[in-house]
Parts: structure tokens; C-alpha cells; sequence
């Protein structure tokens, strides 16, 4: 996996864009979980479909979610379900989005409530 990966805690980290490709190396990495928070097709036709995604994540042993947030546009219903979220996977869990950003101030906000 080329990525690159910027924990926040000991069980929580954030990336950029992802692929069913990564999701061996993500398992492989010690992640037990995978949050997808971009909406699919943000980035074109040519940005991986969280299925595809998914659906490999799952064959790699991990747990997966896909909870896409509009970049720009959280909303409070985002926030806790991301809270939610992070209390019943199984961590380390990784989360990403374009670049990262987004699923960093979703972390921020669930972690204030």
C-alpha cells in the first residue's frame, strides 16, 4: 500500500483514497476496520466504488462501513453516526476519504461529544 496513513490514536488512523487493492496491506497494517466516508463517484468515474471496495475489505478479514459525507458539508447526524461507529468496530480502525481531511474533523467532532 502506497498510501499514506496518519494515525490519530493507537486505534484510530485516516488516508486518502483507497482501493480494493489496499485492503489486504490495510489488514496486513493491524486495521480490523474500515469506515469509507467519501461518497462514491465524488472524484469521477475513475475514484474506486465503495462496493468494489467493500466487498475486498471483507475478503481481508476486515470489518467495513460505508458512511459517505458530502466534503464541506458534515452534518451533526454525520457526526454521531460516526460516533457510533467507532464504538462498535472492532479497532484499530482506518477511515478515508479524498485526502483524509474530512474523516480527521468527523474523528474531532464524535471525540467532543
Amino acid at each position: 500500500m502506497s498510501v499514506p496513513i496518519n494515525a490519530l490514536t493507537d486505534n484510530f488512523a485516516v488516508a486518502p483514497q483507497l482501493s480494493a487493492e489496499d485492503m489486504q496491506a490495510v489488514a496486513d497494517a493491524g486495521f480490523k476496520s474500515v469506515i469509507i466516508n467519501r461518497p462514491d463517484l465524488e472524484g469521477g468515474p475513475d475514484q474506486p466504488l465503495s462496493a468494489e471496495v467493500m466487498a475486498a475489505a471483507r475478503v481481508a478479514g476486515l470489518e467495513v462501513e460505508y458512511q459517505p459525507v458530502v466534503s464541506g458539508a458534515m452534518t451533526p447526524e454525520d457526526v454521531v453516526r460516526f460516533a457510533q461507529l467507532l464504538k462498535v468496530l472492532p479497532g484499530p480502525v482506518l477511515a478515508y476519504c479524498r485526502t483524509g481531511t474530512r474523516c480527521s474533523h468527523l474523528f474531532q467532532a464524535a471525540s467532543a461529544l
